[in-house]
Parts: C-alpha cells; sequence; structure tokens
C-alpha cells in the first residue's frame, strides 16, 4: 500500500483502480480501511479507490494526539492532494461519517456525491465524552483483545455470523492499542455537525443496517430528513457494518448511487 509523510507520521492508504473517477472510502472505529475489501473489488474496475487508515489503526503510524476529525480531515486532505485529486465521491462509516463532515466544511468542491453510512450528525454528550475517556484508557491497558469483546457485539447484529465475528475481530487486531485510544479521544471532541446538514448540496445517500443498534435506523432517518434530496436506504440482515454483514446488497445500492450521479 502506498504511504505518505506527513508531521513525520507516514498514512497509509489503499490507491486501487484506474478509473478517472474517484472513490473516497473512510473506515469505522476501531477497524482500518481493510473493511472496504469487498467495496474496493466492487468499485476498482470503475472507479480509482482510496482508503486511508487512521493514526494507529491498519497500518498508519500511531501518534500521541487524539485522533480528531480536524487532524483527521489534515490527513485525508494531504493524501488526496498528494496525489492530485480534486474531486471525489466519498464514502464514510459510522467514525468515517463524522470525518465526511468535516471534510466538508473544509472542501465542499470536493463532493461529487456523499453516502453517509451508520453514522450521526450530533456531538458526544458530557456522560458519551466520558464513556470514551475510560474505553481510551482501557484500552491502553488491557490491549486489542479487549476491544474486540467490547466492540465487536456493538457493531454486529444482535445474532451475526460467525465469519463475520472473525472478520471484525481480526480487523481489530490489526490496529494499536494507542490507535483505539486516540480515536476515542478525538471522537469525543468532535463538533455538533447537525448544522452542516442543511449546507449540503452534492447528492446524498444515507445507509443505515436494519439492526444497527449504535446508529440506529430512527437516527438516519432524521438525519436524511435535513438533507435536502436526500435518499435512504436501509439495508436487511444488517448492525453497524452492513456493508460486512450484508455486503451484496450494501454494494448494489452503492453502486446503483454512483450511477445516477451527474457527471
Amino acid at each position: 500500500m502506498p504511504t505518505t509523510d506527513q508531521s513525520g507520521a507516514k498514512t497509509n492508504f489503499q490507491d486501487t483502480g484506474n478509473g478517472k473517477e474517484v472513490f473516497l472510502l473512510l473506515h469505522a472505529f476501531p477497524l482500518h480501511s481493510g473493511m472496504w475489501s469487498r467495496q474496493v473489488a466492487a468499485l476498482s474496475p470503475r472507479f480509482r479507490v482510496i482508503a486511508p487508515d487512521y493514526p494507529g489503526l491498519g497500518k498508519s503510524t500511531p501518534r500521541p494526539e487524539p485522533s480528531t476529525m480536524e487532524a483527521l480531515a489534515e490527513q485525508v486532505l494531504g493524501v488526496l492532494d498528494s496525489l492530485r485529486i480534486d474531486r471525489a465521491v466519498v464514502a464514510g462509516l459510522s467514525m468515517g461519517g463524522y470525518l465526511a463532515f468535516e471534510i466538508y466544511r473544509r472542501r465542499p468542491g470536493l463532493f461529487r456525491g456523499l453516502a453517509l453510512c451508520d453514522t450521526k450528525p450530533g456531538a458526544d454528550t458530557v456522560e458519551g465524552a466520558a464513556g470514551r475517556e475510560a474505553f481510551a484508557k482501557n484500552a491502553l491497558e488491557k490491549g486489542l483483545h479487549w476491544v474486540a469483546d467490547e466492540m465487536t457485539p456493538k457493531l454486529l447484529r444482535p445474532q451475526p455470523d460467525a465469519a463475520a465475528v472473525k472478520e471484525v475481530r481480526h480487523l481489530i487486531g490489526q490496529g494499536t492499542p494507542a490507535g483505539v485510544a486516540a480515536a476515542q479521544r478525538g471522537m469525543a471532541k468532535r463538533v455538533d455537525s447537525t448544522a452542516t446538514l442543511g449546507a449540503i448540496t452534492c447528492p446524498t445517500l444515507v445507509v443505515v443496517g436494519a439492526e444497527d443498534t449504535l446508529t440506529p435506523p430512527a437516527e438516519a432517518e432524521k438525519m436524511a430528513a435535513g438533507i435536502k434530496g436526500a435518499r435512504l436506504v436501509r439495508i436487511s440482515g444488517a448492525g453497524h457494518l452492513p456493508n460486512i454483514e450484508n455486503p451484496a446488497e450494501f454494494d448494489r445500492v452503492l453502486l446503483g448511487f454512483v450511477a445516477g450521479l451527474p457527471k
């Protein structure tokens, strides 16, 4: 995978496909760009697909500071700038959705289209932020096995397939405790993006797993209602990671969305 140097740290990213049109994929917590393997395969025959790893997750270098959405936006835009990419369809899932909001605020002209998947615009409550700090400390003290035990049941539907459980645990295990802690602390600091919804003017798709308990369908409905012209799709048989639990339906919806985008 290619890497770029930013502030002394290496940012790892996938760069697949030879299409003139670009698709940017922003991954969920506490996974990495490998969660998009099926979507990369589905998109790369037509698109150039860029999928970065956040610091300390996947193969990007851990950093001591929190992975705030502002810092991650600089990281991702730095990758795009190094590749001379100024236009893309952007898909962000969960934490990737939080990041997509920040990138949109900074560079709305980048967005040919936006897919917001299993995410929400609101900031953390005081209690939610405190919970993230407790999680960060536990991740550093107890390691990635503990992180996988805590997160895997929340990321998947209530009765998940064994293969999905194995895959998610494997993806989590390829990060670092420092990366997990930095991501939690960064998400705790994110701003409320509710006001951003009304500013989004590019074609927008909102996707949610029908059995998602972290950001449930009701949250997705509310978010879609705040974006002019947004289309909402529920993915059956899936929790917070529909791209893994029901990739056939997820990919069909995503490809259908990009097929209808204006050139």
